[in-house]
């Protein structure tokens, strides 16, 4: 259950006006958080060598779960860039893109998580920010990840998107569009998952699905 500071974007309600929160200036963070499966306590099981080896199974394919928080942004004056882990993108906060990453939670063991934080104070020169995870490597699906994102104004104002409802063999969501509607800076729960039979290059595909027109090239991390 959520705190009453808390506003939780459902499907039954998924937009808040930032501007009608009074959320008009300074930082807004972005926290995105999962469980690792290894963190899961395996149910009861009989004794035996069929059961060691199904238990050896699920551990090896809980291993090294690594989940990446990342943000597509689109300028008012047209600009385009993603601030993301892959390719070392981290942006900034104090100049362009006036978006950044604090780190890269390869684990979900991370107690802080992943963070991802946006300046407001310039949030006239933003058209759209789209906020996505997808699963750089390890599980091959957001399944029992039990992944929560919350933004936090400085303020301490709680918007929250559950990444539920996650079809079989999800690898990536996107997860809110944050965009200009009727003058007022709106925040719009999206939970749409991506599968790899969307098509290879997992952010090429978002960005398609949006329509954001960015090109990308091939990174590691």
């Amino acid at each position: 259950m959520s705190d009453s500071a808390t506003v939780v974007l459902t499907k039954a309600s998924p937009l808040v006006s930032l501007d009608k929160h009074g959320v008009t200036s300074g930082l807004i963070r972005v926290n995105l958080n999962w469980t690792p499966p290894a963190a899961v306590a395996p149910a009861p099981e009989s004794r035996g060598l069929f059961a060691r080896m199904r238990s050896s199974l699920r551990a090896a394919g809980a291993k090294g779960v690594d989940l990446d928080l990342g943000c597509m942004i689109k300028y008012s004056d047209g600009r385009k860039t993603v601030v993301q882990a892959l390719g070392n993108a981290f942006g900034a906060l104090d100049r362009f893109p006036y978006v950044a990453l604090d780190a890269d939670d390869r684990t979900g063991t991370r107690a802080a998580g992943e963070n991802l934080a946006i300046n407001l104070d310039h949030g006239a020169e933003f058209a759209k920010l789209l906020l996505f995870v997808y699963i750089y490597e390890g599980s091959g699906s957001f399944r029992g990840l039990d992944a929560v994102v919350t933004l936090t104004s400085d303020r301490g104002d709680r918007f929250q998107v559950r990444l539920d409802d996650c079809p079989a063999q999800a690898h990536a969501c996107a997860i809110a569009l944050i965009k200009r509607q009727k003058g007022e800076l709106v925040v719009g729960r999206e939970v749409r998952w991506f599968t790899p039979q969307d098509g290879p290059g997992i952010q090429d595909v978002i960005s398609r699905a949006y329509r954001l027109g960015m090109k990308w090239t091939p990174g590691r991390k």
